[in-house]
């Protein structure tokens, strides 16, 4: 396995509308950004992702794009973009693009041209079908809820949106839309951006036979499509990192769209852990009690079958996820939030994997429980599912819609994020409404107060950062899993030829007995969420690693005897 910077590379999400504020409208803009690098410079972070900041009618806040080459005034101007640019430079920070090309806006102007007639140079950019029988051509779904299928009244046709009826998708099929694809990247590329993350890249392929319908990810041509983009674009520098959003992918799948000599991606985000707490009928909308067991045996999947394969990354939250301490910690009582929220960056951390941080994780944000009424979101996927589900279907009542809000909602990760405790956290100045609510819990969970306490989740994420920069073992060691059916322990090993690292984590408010002989052994703890170690008794929500130094290959083998 050839190194390479991005396997040693821990990466900040920043939601740009959720940030920062600078302008006083209630929207964080690119100049936030900028007035927070410090601060995430200091995390020990080496990447920054930027979620979509281009021209966009927001209907899907950003991922709705209709100049893929100019930046949404609600954030700024491109000169703003350019001194980010230049100032996270200079910080040793690299930045990475949110591309989004399985779909525009429908007011970009390619979908202008496509839908204005039949025979327009452009209609080919897009997916157009006649109608089957005076209908759909067939049964896809959006996943924001009703059809994948509009019909345009001007032209007799349907359109494929596989979400937003706003989000037409590209037809990558068409070589003169894939080279226009292709050209906007490498523009971005010349004005000196570090790489891109790219948005449900696995679906830009669709069925060959779409009367048949079925499965849409991973379709018959797509690493066709990404090796060339990878041959026109990516290859031309050597230092960039690319990660593809792939719903549906197994860890096969994983390794050949990221496997080192694919010449495709670098990684992958997959999404099979995320699913452990939906519901198999209605998803995140019937929440359910996860089982750790089957949580650990997931992500170890991925860590075994990818070793010396492929790379993985690593992510508890992002954009669309709901808050980590509050899905799978204990957000109930503020010590166990402190407690769980630094339990589970350790845990993510110290696999093998780039780790991604999103805003708010490092102070250990939670979901918001004050949003009672629908009206509240503004979220599209939730609004939506609200009308399907309650309004239309009557499949669950408003307050089980509601409850599962509470805990799935992506509006959970998307509250601005809580800098102080002044009104608006400091997102925005006083007087202003911000875009939605901020979380009423910023005064006692805030980034200022967290940089006071030396004890705090910040300068916990800090620590394992540094470490994680220091101990080759952490980023390139193999994977083992131990106790896989205990569900309250999750205990893993790490080793390369030189050193073997041992994690234990409680993910329960219960002291636990873990019977591993060298927890007995009085070793020292290379980081620990508690002060002290009580060897075997492993108490609420403890983490804590052990790192030897192998001394020969039958001394570990000895040691990790269960």
């Amino acid at each position: 396995m050839k190194k390479h910077w991005w396997q040693e590379a821990v990466v900040y999400q920043v939601y740009p509308r959720s940030f920062q504020d600078t302008n006083h409208d209630g929207i964080g803009d690119l100049q936030g950004v900028i007035k927070r690098l410090d601060y995430i410079k200091t995390l020990g972070i080496d990447v920054i992702w930027l979620n979509p900041i281009y021209q966009s009618p927001n209907d899907d806040n950003g991922y709705d794009i209709s100049d893929y080459q100019k930046v949404m005034g609600d954030f700024g101007t491109m000169a703003d973009f350019d001194e980010l640019l230049d100032k996270a430079h200079h910080r040793g920070l690299k930045i990475m693009m949110d591309l989004v090309v399985n779909h525009t806006s429908d007011e970009h102007r390619w979908f202008a041209e496509s839908r204005a007639s039949r025979d327009n140079k452009y209609r080919d950019y897009y997916i157009w079908h006649d109608p089957v029988d005076g209908h759909e051509p067939n049964d896809w779904q959006s996943s924001f809820s009703g059809s994948a299928w509009q019909l345009d009244q001007a032209t007799g046709q349907y359109y494929l949106h596989l979400f937003s009826k706003k989000q037409p998708d590209l037809n990558w099929k068409n070589p003169d839309m894939r080279s226009s694809v292709y050209k906007m990247m490498a523009w971005w590329l010349d004005k000196g951006v570090d790489g891109f993350r790219m948005d449900v890249i696995n679906l830009i392929s669709k069925p060959i036979d779409l009367e048949a319908g079925g499965q849409v990810a991973n379709g018959p041509y797509v690493h066709q499509y990404l090796q060339e983009m990878n041959r026109e674009v990516l290859s031309k520098r050597d230092d960039l990192i690319t990660v593809g959003e792939t719903p549906d992918v197994k860890p096969y799948d994983a390794v050949n769209y990221a496997g080192f000599d694919r010449k495709e991606l670098d990684m992958v985000f997959e999404f099979e852990h995320m699913g452990v707490d939906q519901d198999p009928q209605l998803g995140k909308w019937r929440p359910k009690a996860y089982k750790l067991s089957e949580l650990k045996e997931i992500m170890s999947k991925w860590q075994v079958e990818l070793h010396g394969k492929a790379w993985n990354s690593l992510y508890w939250n992002n954009h669309d996820q709901p808050r980590v301490v509050s899905r799978f910690g204990n957000d109930t009582t503020e010590e166990y939030r402190v407690l769980s929220a630094k339990m589970l960056a350790l845990t993510l951390h110290f696999m093998q994997g780039t780790p991604y941080i999103y805003q708010g994780e490092e102070i250990g944000m939670t979901n918001n429980y004050d949003f009672n009424s629908v009206s509240d979101y503004r979220d599209i996927e939730t609004v939506n599912a609200y009308r399907e589900l309650v309004e239309e279907k009557h499949v669950l009542t408003n307050q089980e819609f509601i409850d599962a809000a509470h805990r799935m909602s992506r509006d959970n990760a998307r509250t601005p994020m809580q800098w102080d405790n002044s009104i608006n956290a400091g997102f925005t100045s006083e007087g202003v409404d911000p875009w939605i609510a901020v979380n009423s819990n910023y005064q006692t969970i805030n980034a200022e107060k967290a940089l006071e306490d030396v004890n705090s989740i910040y300068y916990f994420y800090q620590r394992i950062n540094g470490l994680r920069h220091q101990f080759p073992v952490i980023v390139y060691g193999n994977y083992s899993l131990l106790l896989p059916n205990d569900e309250r322990l999750w205990v893993y090993k790490r080793s390369d030829t030189k050193q073997t690292m041992l994690v234990v984590s409680n993910f329960s408010a219960e002291t636990v007995t873990c019977d591993l002989p060298e927890l007995s052994r009085g070793h020292d703890v290379l980081i620990s969420n508690y002060k002290d170690d009580q060897g075997t008794s492993i108490r609420p929500y403890e983490s804590k690693a052990y790192l030897y130094h192998n001394r020969s290959v039958d001394q570990q083998r000895s040691a990790f005897e269960v």
